[in-house]
C-alpha cells in the first residue's frame, strides 16, 4: 500500500474545491478531482498543475447525487492510488428561493447533491477506510447561518452538521475523524451566482444585503485559500483528537 498520503476532492473543478485540492498537494498528498463532467477542463487544468508540484493527480467525472458514481470514484482512487486517507466532500449547489416560494423539485435538487452526495461521500470513503484498517479523514462543507431566501440551501448545510455528527459517532471506532468546515461569505463563483440569483428574485440588494445572516468581525471577503488551510489543518496527523466539529472559517460572523 502506498506510503503517500491520498485524497479525493469533490467540486474541485473551481473555487474552494480547486484550492483545497493545490494544498493538499502541497501537502504531499497524491490527490483525486472530482466535479462534474460539463468541468473536465478545468480539473484537468488543476491536475497539469498538481504535477507541477510533483505530485500525482487524477480527474474523475462524478455527479455526487448519484451513488454509483460515488462509489466508483472511490473504487478508481484505490485502484489507481492504493488506498485513500482523505475524502473532502466539497461539492455543493446553491439556490435563492424563500421558504414561501421554492419549488419541491428546486428543493429535491439541492437536498440531492447537498445532503445526499455527501451521505455518499462518507458512506464509500469509510467503507474504504474501513477495509484498509489505519483510519482517516472524512471532511464535509456546512455552514452555520440562515440566510434570507435560501431556504433549501440553509436546510441542507444544516444536515452536513447532522450528518458530520453522526458519522463521527459511528466511525470514531475504525479511527476515523469526520469534521465539517463552515465558510462564510468567499470569494467565489459560487457565492458570486448565489448574488446574482437573489439580485433577479429581489430577495437581497447585493453582498451587504446577503451578509445580514452576520457581518463579519474581520471585514472583507474571505478568500478560497483560507478555507483551504482550515481543511489542511483538519486532514492532518495534528487534527486526531478533533471529530465532531463544523469550524467557521467567517471571518467571525459565527461564535460558537
Amino acid at each position: 500500500m502506498s506510503t503517500i498520503r491520498v485524497a479525493i476532492v469533490t467540486g474541485a473543478a473551481q473555487g474552494i474545491g480547486r484550492a483545497i485540492a493545490l494544498r493538499l498537494a502541497d501537502d504531499g498528498f497524491n490527490v483525486v478531482l472530482a466535479d462534474l463532467d460539463s468541468k473536465i477542463t478545468l480539473m484537468d487544468d488543476a491536475v497539469s498543475e498538481i504535477v507541477r508540484k510533483g505530485r500525482q493527480a487524477l480527474s474523475v467525472p462524478t455527479d455526487v447525487s448519484k451513488e454509483e458514481q460515488v462509489e466508483d470514484l472511490v473504487a478508481k482512487t484505490v485502484e489507481t492510488f492504493g488506498g485513500l486517507d482523505v475524502m473532502v466532500a466539497n461539492a455543493g449547489i446553491a439556490s435563492a428561493k424563500s421558504l414561501l416560494d421554492v419549488s419541491e423539485a428546486d428543493f429535491d435538487n439541492i437536498l440531492s447533491v447537498n445532503v445526499k452526495g455527501v451521505l455518499f461521500c462518507y458512506r464509500h470513503a469509510a467503507k474504504a477506510m474501513i477495509n484498509q484498517g489505519k483510519g482517516g479523514r472524512i471532511i464535509g462543507t456546512s455552514w452555520h447561518y440562515s440566510a434570507r431566501g435560501c431556504c433549501a440551501y440553509n436546510v441542507s448545510k444544516s444536515a452536513v452538521q447532522a450528518l458530520t455528527q453522526t458519522a463521527a459517532t459511528e466511525f470514531a471506532k475504525h479511527n476515523i475523524t469526520v469534521n465539517a468546515y463552515a465558510p462564510g461569505i468567499t470569494d467565489t463563483a459560487m457565492s458570486a451566482y448565489l448574488v446574482s440569483l437573489v439580485q433577479g428574485a429581489s430577495l437581497m440588494l447585493g453582498l451587504d444585503e446577503l451578509r445580514s445572516i452576520g457581518r463579519p468581525v474581520i471585514e472583507r471577503t474571505g478568500v478560497p485559500d483560507e478555507i483551504a488551510g482550515v481543511v489542511s489543518f483538519i486532514a492532518s496527523k495534528d487534527s486526531s483528537y478533533v471529530t465532531g466539529q463544523t469550524i467557521s472559517v467567517d471571518g467571525g460572523i459565527y461564535y460558537g
